[in-house]
């Protein structure tokens, strides 16, 4: 099965799919206007310190203040053993920050809706196959590295580059590789880092010290080490600098690229908008006749799996599980392609079986194995929910794509014509209660103005009695479901 990469650019927006055996397995989007800042350096200045919250909100220049929590403001932990790591204890906020000071901080998580940036002063700068921790004297390995070899062969090649301006995570993509190619990711990293300095000394607060790379160099640096058999471009003048970019950095990459000038769109080739278009639905149907409901909301995101219209061939707990096993796989291709993060809360069908419950847990860790993002899998609750977590740094394709809808204002969901209707009956009581007039002009949307007239129209009679007025009904076409005007006359 081959995989590829396939990169949509226009002067407004990015789009990279991520191909795997012909199925469209990832969707990144970027546009210029909103172009995300995870990943970001900059200069801010400390504008409030909340003890109770143990946070603070920094003004790095945007239009939200950021927020930097007590806990991230720690040195580098992530590659110190456990029992190391008790040692790094999270001071009160009022010791660490004051206000009006000025800090050097990274942005951790993108704004997403009503919240800022997430910060820390935990600086990390990525490369190919490190990631370089200033003022760290230690050398990680990533745990996906499995050989005990390879992890002390590089562990002790690294080591090297370490000094006094910091120290080094060695990343999945560094196994097998080099000791030449290994020394020139971290002579880069230094060079970069003395940049971002010299920016720090020279510029004022609120200011940019580093700048993430677009969206396809990032993805390309992301994807150093997967086994890719293309990368297809639409653009010239972006092929040109991936060209330029991959040449220096990932040399091997390099004759992977093509510039694609077909007359087809690029997406077109692996259907690629329409399962754009189906990754913005609820439902998600499975192969056997089984769907999946996907729910997002601001705390958490939920799954519900559904057999549908799949009866099985046996009987009723073996048609339960194989819709329980089909559906891993459809949630963990929705969880990337759909980018979801944070708390996943999966409804599996109820199981009795316990060894169907293992199995269907050990299928579900198999298929999340794939994810290059992180995630954690907390087994089935005592409700007989799976809870999961899988790590958020950037919007999901639905913010990114979507907004709420005019109508229902996010709720998803309309108030029905009938109810609509008594809204009005009772908006007609209360005005005649509150002002005199000789009778009354309803402005409504088709379906209600239509309902009003018909089949709540003894009601309307009735109402028309109790106030002692005419009450006339005017259909607005441009009106929504839920609007209406009640207009004295």
């Amino acid at each position: 099965m081959t995989a590829e990469l396939l990169v949509n650019v226009t002067p407004s927006e990015t789009r990279v799919a991520y191909i795997d055996g012909g199925i469209l397995q990832e969707i990144h989007v970027e546009r210029e206007a909103k172009r995300g800042i995870a990943g970001n350096i900059y200069k801010g200045r400390v504008s409030r310190v909340l003890p109770g919250m143990q946070a603070a909100f920094v003004d790095i220049g945007l239009e939200k203040a950021a927020f930097l929590h007590a806990s991230d403001i720690m040195p580098h932990t992530e590659c110190v053993a456990r029992d190391e790591q008790k040692n790094f204890n999270v001071r009160d906020i009022v010791e660490l920050v004051h206000q009006g000071q000025d800090l050097m901080v990274q942005v951790v998580k993108d704004p997403l809706g009503t919240k800022g940036a997430r910060l820390t002063t935990d600086i990390t700068l990525p490369s190919r196959y490190l990631v370089f921790m200033p003022d760290a004297s230690h050398v990680g390995v990533s745990q996906r590295i499995e050989s005990e070899v390879e992890r002390e062969r590089l562990k002790r090649i690294v080591s090297a580059y370490c000094d006094e301006q910091g120290g080094y995570i060695i990343r999945t993509a560094a196994e097998g590789v080099r000791e030449e190619e290994l020394s020139q990711d971290a002579a880069y990293l230094k060079r970069l880092w003395t940049k971002v300095m010299e920016r720090k000394r020279r510029n004022v607060t609120k200011c940019k010290l580093y700048g993430e790379l677009a969206l396809a160099h990032r993805i390309l640096r992301d994807f150093a080490g997967q086994a890719l058999d293309r990368i297809r471009v639409d653009s010239r003048l972006t092929y040109e600098l991936l060209v330029e970019f991959t040449s220096e950095y990932m040399p091997e990459m390099t004759e992977k690229l093509e510039h694609y000038n077909g007359r087809q769109p690029i997406f077109d080739l692996y259907d690629v908008e329409n399962e754009i278009q189906r990754a913005l639905e609820r439902k998600v149907e499975l192969k056997s006749g089984g769907y999946l409901i996907i729910d997002q909301t601001e705390a958490m995101t939920t799954i519900d799996i559904n057999t549908g219209a799949f009866v099985g061939h046996r009987n009723l707990e073996e048609t339960i599980f194989n819709t329980n096993t089909e559906a891993t796989q459809a949630i963990a291709r929705q969880l990337r392609l759909r980018n979801l993060g944070g708390i996943i809360i999966i409804d599996f069908i109820d199981m009795a079986n316990e060894d169907h419950r293992r199995r269907v847990l050990h299928s579900l860790e198999q298929a999340l194995s794939k994810d290059r993002v992180k995630t954690g899998i907390h087994g089935f609750s005592a409700l007989g929910l799976v809870e999961m977590t899988r790590k958020r740094t950037r919007e999901s394709v639905e913010h990114v794509l979507c907004s709420d809808c005019p109508t229902c204002h996010g709720r998803g969901t309309v108030k029905t014509v009938e109810t609509v209707c008594y809204e009005i009956l009772r908006e007609i009581v209360r005005v005649h209660h509150a002002y005199d007039a000789d009778r009354f002009l309803v402005y409504a949307s088709v379906a209600v103005g239509d309902a009003l007239k018909s089949e709540e129209s003894h009601a309307l009679a009735e109402v028309e009695i109790f106030v002692g007025k005419q009450v006339k009904v005017q259909i607005e076409p441009l009106y929504s479901q839920e609007q209406f005007d009640v207009v004295m006359m």
